[in-house]
């Protein structure tokens, strides 16, 4: 074995998600597999998800690679941490990929990484794995210690432009009928992921470009819907998601590929992301017809103002009218919607529950703002950071910004928030009198506490 990939997302220990249990796996890491056995290294995959820190240990120690690869994001930071110390243990050098290590790049060396892989890592990690470790200067897109200690960053690689030589992803490596059968026990349906191209060029101030860049580089329709064939013809999902940031990003592309489908009968129900701009009549329209049945926005907040702080280039009343035409045609809208942004206030919470209430989304979630080192946002606050702990033990999502709400506000605004927008459907529509009763007071319990802790800053 040349190289053993790994990632640190282990479902068990994830109470959250063993609720909503609606897994899917690292489709960067079957890439990763997919290209190195294509270049002649001997790859084994394991997949973490339905496994244990002991399994992966316990691996390692039969298996002995020479090499660990580990996916990282901050979702994963503590396990892989844990994981880095198990490789090094058996006598691994450990590499680390993903969007997390670039920024902590000196903070994931000290706790016994060898190197970190910064962009995509299919090159990268090919050239890495072919030179043994030797002439690390020479790899465009590392970071690694020199002899005299010191962190050594060199040239970034440029990105692949033509996506369409790469192989799918090397989804034989693990079980994922494992992946489909967890979905169908718990929906009734099983589903699966897939990309359709990489990198987004919007400049939304929060979000990390770490792998892919503000580039956009899309596969071919032809190459998509080959994938899609196949993984409909082998795994049998009922339902699939499209993972891309956004998926209607490119009309001429995205129409051709929803033909591509229809001349070839390809049809599966599915889920997306996209962007207001990025939806017309006739966009929405392809979307029904290829089945697709819930299409996620990036609505964050109903505030205009904090909308442009943010650089989301877009605006309320498009999210409005968007959600109304997909509405129209069937498709169920969800939203994501972001609290506590720089500079956030009252007005514009308030504001935000009125869009929730005008659009009338089929659903939200919620989550309140964490600066992502290497971002924008995160620069923009660096000198206002609040962590509760050292780095080993918290991740980009503990962090606090100094002077903001505090976080007991945003859970009291939280409340009233989901509830609010949930009393304002059950007023307009059939009225359960317990039910509206119990909303209406986690709504006054919600607005109380924002009141009562409007002044606490964190």
């Amino acid at each position: 074995m040349d190289i053993l990939l790994a990632h640190g997302y282990f479902l068990a220990a994830d109470a959250h998600e063993r609720q909503v249990m609606k897994p899917y796996p690292t489709l960067g890491l079957l890439y990763l597999s997919a290209y190195l056995k294509q270049q002649g290294f001997t790859v084994e995959v394991f997949d973490a998800t339905f496994a244990t820190l002991a399994d992966f240990e316990a691996r390692l120690q039969a298996a002995r690679p020479p090499v660990v690869g580990l996916y990282t994001n901050l979702m994963t930071k503590f396990n892989v941490l844990r994981m880095i110390a198990a490789g090094r243990a058996a006598g691994a050098r450990v590499v680390l990929g993903g969007p997390e290590p670039a920024g902590y790049a000196a903070e994931y060396l000290q706790h016994g990484a060898d190197a970190i892989v910064v962009g995509e890592g299919e090159l990268t990690l090919s050239d890495l794995l072919q030179r043994r470790f030797h002439d690390l200067p020479a790899i465009p897109g590392l970071i690694y210690r020199d002899d005299d200690g010191r962190v050594v960053t060199n040239p970034p690689r440029p990105y692949i432009s033509d996506l369409n030589t790469l192989p799918f992803p090397d989804r034989e490596a693990i079980d994922l009928d494992r992946y489909v059968q967890v979905w169908r026990e718990n929906h009734g349906q099983g589903s699966l992921s897939l990309i359709t191209a990489r990198g987004c060029p919007f400049h939304c101030q929060w979000c990390s470009h770490a792998v892919y860049g503000n580039t956009h580089r899309r596969r071919s329709p032809e190459n998509v819907a080959d994938e899609l064939e196949q993984l409909l013809a082998r795994y049998k999902p009922e339902q699939v998601w499209y993972a891309d940031d956004v998926f209607t990003i490119h009309r001429r592309w995205f129409l051709e590929y929803a033909r591509l489908l229809k001349t070839r009968n390809l049809r599966a129900p599915f889920e997306c992301i996209s962007r207001p701009d990025r939806l017309d009549e006739t966009v929405v329209a392809a979307l029904a017809d290829m089945g697709c049945y819930r299409l996620w926005l990036g609505s964050e907040s109903g505030s205009q103002r904090v909308l442009n702080a943010m650089k989301r280039e877009t605006k309320v009343e498009d999210v409005q009218a968007k959600t109304k035409l997909l509405q129209n045609h069937g498709i169920q809208v969800g939203m994501f919607i972001m609290l506590g942004y720089e500079n956030e206030d009252l007005s514009d919470l308030d504001a935000t529950t009125e869009h929730l209430k005008q659009s009338n989304p089929d659903l939200f979630l919620t989550t309140v703002a964490y600066p992502i080192k290497g971002t924008p946002y995160h620069a923009q606050v660096s000198d206002r950071l609040l962590a509760p702990a050292g780095w080993e033990h918290v991740s980009d999502r503990d962090l606090s910004v100094r002077g903001r709400y505090s976080r007991r506000f945003y859970s009291f605004a939280t409340r009233w928030m989901v509830n609010r927008v949930a009393l304002h459907r059950e007023w307009h529509g059939p009225r359960r009198p317990a039910r509206l009763a119990k909303t209406l007071a986690n709504t006054v319990v919600g607005r109380a506490g924002m009141l009562a802790t409007l002044r606490e800053r964190d």
